[in-house]
């Protein structure tokens, strides 16, 4: 097969720009080590800055999305016996919408199904080639279990921390940073307890009331890396829950549910520089990390995405390097910045041994509620700056 740009990954990032660069005319071929039916499964985040929304709509992707998603002004922050509103719109001009990572997948899979894209799931053994001159390329198993080659003129990895292209980058630079609690996730069939999602700090550890519809409530407990699932009961979990997001306060309720999905998330932040080698370049959990707190992981993705397909169609299409040259460099100053308020969510959120953590974690909580300089900062980064920051 020939193409000019060769995607590796048929997540978000990789179905968007191809999406993208299909509007500017330019052709791609996705390949991906995954089933259809399972990258449209994966439950993953489900907040959308509005920048992001901004761009779907743009992009001719927003009707499922204006239809379905609940659109929030802001978070509630929660502590014993506090409970307050940091409502975005006030602060910043700006909301979030609660639209899973599933459902934007769907979307962005039925946009290439009607353009025509070329995408080729449940491949093995991928590998980028050449990527220092201008004819890279990409071998794999088919389906069929025989061998494939995909020739193109720029190879761009989508593919995960784990996939062939970040491995493919020669001598990078990587931070990385292990966090010593996990987060224990549940879907339930209930109707959410909550207008709202609620980010509690809780001396048992920190609780977080999400959503996925007016049906679906997502909710997660902070637990200790290394936490197995089975340990964790429904009755164990409910009780839990209704704890550390004040179940009884001030007449407020947690109404449990059917448990349908469990599952234990590791915490960590990771960031690999540079994002571009040669004809190789990175988006995505392919270059960074961040852990779930700050809900920065899609919407970063699709901030690289959004960068990296005028800098490929000028490249590809015009001849101008200018934007391709600069991706990485522009792409790393919001990587860094959404990995710092992602650090900064979780660092003020969960708790540890230390006390003295705990009495900077309840001032850090007091202040942003408090003040109206810091409540505007969390309301800046969690609706999300403008793609390009």
């Amino acid at each position: 097969m020939r193409t000019q740009v060769a995607i590796v990954g048929a997540g978000p990032a990789g179905l968007l720009l191809s999406h993208l660069l299909d509007r500017a005319g330019v052709e791609s071929v996705i390949v991906e080590t995954r089933s259809r039916e399972y990258v449209e499964a994966r439950i993953r985040a489900g907040i959308l800055e509005q920048s992001t929304v901004d761009l779907l709509r743009a992009a001719g992707l927003g009707e499922r999305l204006d239809r379905e998603g609940d659109v929030h002004r802001g978070i509630h922050l929660q502590w014993p016996g506090h409970r307050h509103h940091v409502d975005f719109v006030d602060l910043v001009g700006r909301t979030v919408t609660v639209y899973g990572q599933t459902e934007v997948t769907k979307d962005l899979g039925r946009a290439r199904d009607a353009a025509g894209q070329q995408i080729v799931y449940e491949v093995a053994d991928t590998a980028v080639h050449d990527i220092e001159t201008d004819r890279p390329y990409v071998t794999f198993i088919g389906p069929d279990g025989r061998p494939d080659r995909l020739d193109a003129d720029v190879v761009v990895g989508c593919d995960g921390s784990f996939g062939p292209c970040r491995r493919a980058m020669p001598d990078p630079s990587v931070w990385e940073r292990v966090y010593p609690y996990s987060w224990l996730g549940i879907l339930a069939d209930v109707a959410p307890s909550t207008d709202e999602l609620i980010y509690a700090w809780h001396p048992d550890g920190f609780a977080l009331h999400s959503m996925r519809s007016s049906t679906v409530s997502r909710l997660y407990l902070q637990v200790p890396a290394g936490t197995e699932v089975e340990t964790w009961s429904d009755d164990r979990i409910w009780e839990a829950l209704a704890t550390r997001l004040g179940h009884g306060e001030n007449g407020w309720t947690l109404t449990p549910g059917p448990i349908t999905e469990k599952s234990v998330l590791p915490m960590r932040s990771f960031v690999q520089e540079p994002l571009r080698h040669g004809r190789l370049f990175l988006a995505g959990d392919a270059a960074h990390i961040v852990p779930p707190t700050g809900a920065k992981g899609l919407n970063l993705a699709v901030a690289d995405v959004a960068l990296l397909a005028p800098a490929l169609a000028a490249l590809l299409r015009d001849k101008n390097p200018e934007l391709a040259d600069a991706y990485s460099d522009t792409a790393l100053r919001r990587v860094w910045r959404c990995t710092h308020f992602s650090w900064w969510m979780t660092t003020m959120l969960h708790t540890s041994a230390d006390p003295f953590d705990t009495q900077l974690q309840l001032s850090q909580l007091r202040w942003v509620a408090a003040s109206t300089a810091g409540a505007t900062g969390l309301a800046e980064n969690y609706a999300g700056l403008p793609f390009g920051y």
